[in-house]
């Protein structure tokens, strides 16, 4: 799920329930601490930001988290803006399919995923 430009006010209505229903949110260093006050508290919250030549959990881990949702957890994969631009959300996409793990993609905002500026 793309946070779209990080303002809360601005966040679909799927995307709210999806991270108010989350069991974990597995997020980006770009998602905005508004978004994230939104989260249900009892979610498990894991970061896995990421800056340039510094990644805190290599990715075949954040796929590992991901593949939780084989065990029944509602998993939420957060980013900042657009899940496909500037990450992997294809190549997680791809790592759930492989695992049969059910999957789907929510924009940040109405009408696009939303693009944040950097």
């Amino acid at each position: 799920m793309g946070d779209g430009p990080g303002d809360a006010g601005l966040l679909t209505l799927k995307g709210l329930q999806q991270i108010q229903q989350a069991d974990m949110i597995v997020y980006d260093r770009l998602v905005s601490k508004e978004i994230l006050n939104l989260v249900r508290r009892d979610a498990e919250h894991i970061f896995v930001g990421k800056i340039a030549g510094h990644h805190c959990i290599p990715q075949e881990e954040i796929n590992q988290l991901l593949q939780q949702a084989q065990h029944g957890r509602r998993v939420v994969r957060l980013k900042g803006g657009d899940p496909f631009i500037f990450g992997r959300g294809g190549e997680e996409l791809e790592a759930l399919a492989q695992h049969q793990i059910p999957f789907s993609v929510v924009a940040g905002r109405e009408g696009s995923l939303g693009l944040r500026t950097l």
